[in-house]
Order: C-alpha cells, then sequence, then structure tokens
C-alpha cells in the first residue's frame, strides 16, 4: 500500500474533454503533473511506496570508496586541515583498509615496476591531481583475476600533484594508489556521520564515465543504434549478435555541444517510465542552459570555469586552477535517446514548466505541447524550480564539471561546494521532511579499491580481461549469477556488459536515513533506478536486460518504521571546511 496518496487533478481535463475541446494546444489542468510526483490529467491518482516524495541524485564524478573512504572514520588531523573527530558509536564493521593493505598491499607487485606503491594518503593541498585510467579492459586488468594488484601497471598515470621529487609516487603511476580522509572530504564524512553510507555498492560495469550515466537511467549499455562517423570504432565492443555495447565514451548523436565521435542509443530508459506514469522528473546539469554567460564572458557550450583550488608543488603549472567547460555531452545519459533528448539545449518554458511533460505557464496553466526542455535542463534551473516552490519528483543533478570532483579538471574540495549548497539548501526548503538525497557516482576513476566486485553479468567480449584475456565470468563473492550475459534490446545475450564494476562510494541523506550506519547490502548504480521504480512505479521493472531486475535494494539505509521522520534534525555544512556551520 502506498504510503501517501497525492490527490488526482484530472477533473479539469474531464471538464475540458466533455466540452469538447480537442486541439493539443487546448488548456487541459490548472496544474499539469504535480509536482509532488503527481498526476497528469486524465489519470487518478499518484502514489509513493514509502515517505519519499521527492528524490534528489547527485551523480558525481570518477571515485573509488577507498579514495574517500579507505580509512573512514580515522583522519590524520594535521595542523591548518578541518578537523574530523568520529562519533564513538561509528560502526567498526566496515570494509576500509586494514593495516596489511596500508602497510604490504598486493600492489606492492614488482610488475608494477616504480609505481608498486602501497596507499597513500594525498593532502588537502594536493587536490587537484591527475586523471587515471578508467577504460573498460584496463580497469578488470588491475583486478588481475581477484588479486587486486596491478592498478599502477594497468590504470596508473603519473602526474600532479607532484612530490618533492621524481621519484615520490605522486609522480608515476603509483599516484593511483592515493586516498583522501576527513581532512580533505570532509562533508561527506560528516554525512556518512549524521546519515547512511554504504561499504558494498559498485559500478555495474567497468569502464569510465558514460556507461556509469548510461547504466543510471537504463541499466543497458547494449543497443547502439547509430554512430557516427560510421567507420568510428572507439566507444564500443561488438555484442556477438551483430550489433554494439558502449563501453567508452562517445558524446550523444546530435547534440549541439558534441564532439567528433557520436553514438545514438536504443531501447527505454526511467525518463520514459516517469512519463508514462506523469511523473514530474528531471536531469539537471552545469552548463546545458547556452543562453547564460559566465563572470569569465564565456557562453555557449564554451562556457567555463576555473577551479577555486590551485595546484601545489614543482610543477610547471604551479598555483595555477584549472579551467574546464561546464558542460560535457557524454556526462549527459538522457541526450543518448530520442524519446528524452533536447539536442539544441531548448530553454523550459517557463520555471513552472521545470520537470513536467507539457508547457506551463507562470499561473500554472498547462498545455497539451510538449515542453522544449523535454525534462533536460542547466543545474541552476534546479535551484529556480526550488525557490518557485517547484519541486520535482526525480531530480538528477549533475555540477559543472569544475564541481563534478573528476579528477584531471576538478577537486574533492569543488565538489564538495556544490554538494553542500544542495543539501543545505534542501534541508532548509518545506518538503525536506519526504525529501531523500542520494550521492552516487559514475565511474571509479581507476583509484585503487581494494574490494573485489561481485560477478553479477559474465561477459567474453574482446575488451574483457578480468579473470584472463576476453573473459569475465568470475567474482569476489564467490558465486556467478547467470551463466549467460543479460539480454541485449534485441532480446539476446549481449557481450560487453561485464559486472559488477569497481566500489564506489554511495550515501543517502534524508530525514528518514539510519544515522551513523553502514550499509552492507549489495548494492550497484541501477538500484537507484529500482528505488525509483519501486517508490513511484509500482516496482515495475525497466525490462529489455537491464540490471535493474539483479539490483539489491536502498531499503535498508533508510528507516520507514517511524509515522514521523528519526532522523529530522538538520546537518547545515560549511561548503569550504565541510565542518558544521555555525
Amino acid at each position: 500500500m502506498a504510503y501517501r496518496l497525492i490527490a488526482s487533478i484530472a477533473v479539469a481535463g474531464l471538464l475540458l474533454a466533455a466540452a469538447g475541446c480537442s486541439d493539443d494546444n487546448d488548456k487541459v489542468s490548472q496544474a499539469g503533473d504535480a509536482s509532488s510526483g503527481g498526476s497528469m490529467p486524465g489519470s487518478t491518482s499518484s502514489q509513493t511506496a514509502t515517505p519519499i516524495d521527492h528524490l534528489v541524485v547527485i551523480f558525481a564524478e570518477n571515485i573509488s570508496f577507498d579514495h574517500y573512504f579507505g580509512t573512514y572514520p580515522e583522519a590524520t588531523n594535521p595542523q591548518g586541515e578541518p578537523q574530523f573527530t568520529a562519533a564513538a558509536d561509528t560502526p567498526s564493521s566496515i570494509d576500509t583498509y586494514t593495516t596489511e593493505l596500508l602497510t604490504n598491499n598486493p600492489n606492492q607487485n614488482p610488475k608494477n615496476e616504480t609505481g608498486a606503491s602501497n596507499p597513500f594518503r594525498l593532502d588537502r593541498a594536493q587536490a587537484l591531481t591527475a586523471d587515471q585510467d578508467h577504460s573498460y579492459g584496463p580497469e578488470q586488468m588491475a583486478f588481475n583475476n581477484g588479486a587486486m594488484d596491478l592498478f599502477p601497471l594497468s590504470v596508473g598515470r603519473g602526474g600532479p600533484p607532484p612530490g618533492v621529487s621524481d621519484s615520490d609516487t605522486t609522480q608515476n603511476k603509483g599516484l593511483v594508489m592515493g586516498y583522501y580522509d576527513g581532512n580533505t572530504v570532509t562533508a561527506l564524512w560528516n554525512y556518512a556521520q549524521r546519515y547512511a553510507m554504504s561499504d558494498n555498492s559498485y559500478g555495474t560495469n567497468f569502464g569510465p564515465s558514460t556507461p556509469g550515466a548510461i547504466n543510471l537511467v537504463s541499466g543497458q549499455t547494449n543497443g547502439i543504434v547509430a554512430i557516427s562517423p560510421s567507420d568510428a570504432t572507439y566507444g564500443y565492443v561488438a555484442d556477438g549478435n551483430g550489433g554494439k555495447t558502449l563501453t567508452g565514451d562517445p558524446d550523444p548523436m546530435g547534440d549541439v555541444c558534441s564532439g567528433t565521435t557520436q553514438v545514438r542509443m536504443g531501447g527505454r530508459n526511467i525518463g520514459d517510465m516517469l512519463n508514462e506514469q506523469h511523473i514530474t522528473w528531471g536531469w539537471f546539469e552545469g552548463g546545458f542552459d547556452l543562453t547564460q554567460v559566465n563572470e569569465d564572458g564565456s557562453t555557449g557550450c564554451q562556457r567555463s570555469h576555473k577551479t577555486r583550488v590551485r595546484r601545489t608543488g614543482l610543477s610547471s603549472d604551479d598555483n595555477a586552477p584549472v579551467i574546464s567547460s561546464d558542460y560535457i555531452p557524454h556526462h549527459e545519459p538522457f541526450q543518448y535517446y530520442p524519446s528524452t533528448a533536447n539536442l539544441e539545449h531548448k530553454r523550459p518554458s517557463s520555471v513552472a514548466a521545470i520537470g513536467h511533460t507539457f508547457e506551463v505557464d507562470a499561473n500554472g496553466n498547462a498545455t497539451q505541447v510538449k515542453d522544449p526542455a523535454n525534462h533536460q535542463y542547466d543545474s541552476d534551473d534546479f535551484f529556480a524550480a526550488l525557490k518557485a516552490g517547484n519541486f520535482p519528483a526525480v531530480s538528477f543533478l549533475k555540477a559543472p564539471a569544475y564541481e563534478d570532483g573528476h579528477a584531471g579538471y576538478s577537486d574533492p574540495i569543488d565538489e564538495q561546494h556544490f554538494i553542500v549548497k544542495v543539501i543545505n539548501t534542501l534541508q532548509q526548503h518545506p518538503d525536506w521532511d519526504h525529501t531523500a538525497v542520494v550521492i552516487a557516482y559514475d565511474d571509479s576513476d581507476g583509484w585503487y579499491d581494494h574490494r573485489y566486485s561481485p560477478n553479477r553479468n559474465p561477459s567474453d567480449s574482446i575488451q574483457d580481461a578480468l579473470n584472463g584475456a576476453g573473459t569475465c565470468n568470475a567474482g569476489g563473492d564467490g558465486s556467478v549469477q547467470r551463466s549467460q550475459p543479460l539480454d541485449g534490446i534485441d532480446g539476446s545475450p549481449a557481450q560487453g556488459r561485464c559486472g559488477y564494476g569497481p566500489r564506489l562510494p554511495l550515501l543517502v541523506v534524508s530525514p528518514w536515513a539510519k544515522s551513523n550506519f553502514v550499509d552492507h547490502t549489495v548494492t550497484d548504480q541501477t538500484s537507484i533506478m529500482r528505488f525509483i521504480e519501486d517508490n513511484w512505479l509500482d516496482s515495475k521493472r525497466l525490462g529489455q536486460g537491464s540490471f535493474d531486475a539483479l539490483s539489491g535494494p536502498l531499503d535498508n539505509m533508510f528507516d520507514f518504521a517511524s509515522k514521523t521522520a528519526p532522523n529530522a534534525r538538520t546537518l547545515i555544512l560549511d561548503a569550504a571546511t565541510g565542518q558544521p556551520s555555525t
């Protein structure tokens, strides 16, 4: 039975129908699809299965669990850095670094040559680092059939932050073994203390950003139906049935900001399912609004920002910030699907229309004309909608690139600014009592994590290498859930979806989240889609070979037994330090 029943607003549509109004441009409702996960004209009701009426997914970039939480809850606390001291009741059963992993790590393997290294702490002053390799095949090779000992060799990249000498680990491929603690990722550690986190959540597949983003919304990286140029060889692998499975980062076909190699995906996504039930939703990505002009004068697809953090050390770019374009096309999964794309980055018809399928004017009047934005917006539009009292039921947030946490052009401190801004704003919103924020990541960036993932989907493509050349069929839990791969969109088993991939951070921040809780349930990126399906869509699954049919639930991170939110006290943090604000 649903937890809350939101009243139908179909009456206006029925009255119009009775009056003979058939033109698509006629007004059909005074409210459109209700912002609280509500109904469109012609439907009877909308229900949520839990107290959560609003889900906000902050989908950040390129972090393994150990890279941010490897020593949680123990921070070094050097002078001059934000301090972190864990609560006495912090769970002790967390799969983090042991003394042996820190001092006698398998990645001391001589095959790693000068990159052979134990995990080591990156200081807050070393927040800007080089990007590591996080390609589909090399990540599997780093796992080395479960030995977890070839990270420097397979995915390590040397680079900033430079060390004291050229032989320092941070100068060579050993950088991939670096981790931060609660003195740098302070906000996330504080959210973990007050709310719930997982130590057993994974990327659905191995590989970079685009497969992670696509899995978040469809659980299905098979089904490339068009590619440009037609002879492009990057970003996919043959699926064994004459089709293609996405494994790399080609841009969405037709996006006005896309680069050279572009693809279009077939099949359905969670946006299609939400539209069918008239649930309000949106993807909000920094830089998507091409009409804005930034303070530096940049606009259009070239809108850009400088990181707040500067490099330190011996390199030629000492004390220089990184400049990056705000919008990265291959981070926007809904742009790959014709049904949910907004390839020209058209603006919504009004702030009141944000989240809605149809145009809505400033007075809340809806017309049966598809809104130009088609649920794809700028991150600034999310805050504008909140301010206007128009809070979509499901919101996916992607920070402008300099704040998304991706090594090479962003960093954990800039990422913290965005996450804290979002959560502080939501905690002061009237609907916070029925809101849940999920902080999740698209991939690991290749950063070391010691946990060998469970195998939920085997694959024998030419790019696979988990258990030997061309093979992915065994995982760290000692079992293989399937004897053959999940189906592709054509209904036949599809190669190229080896998973689960690396372990990733996952946190739930909500008045309904368990407090200072660590969940050990096996989950993956599609567990978020499963929560949406369970809460708004009567547990209907997407089908077409999607991983949501296998995913573990997020339920254990919540406490829905109480009639009122058990964790209602807010936690307002300082965006710069990540510490509780005074």
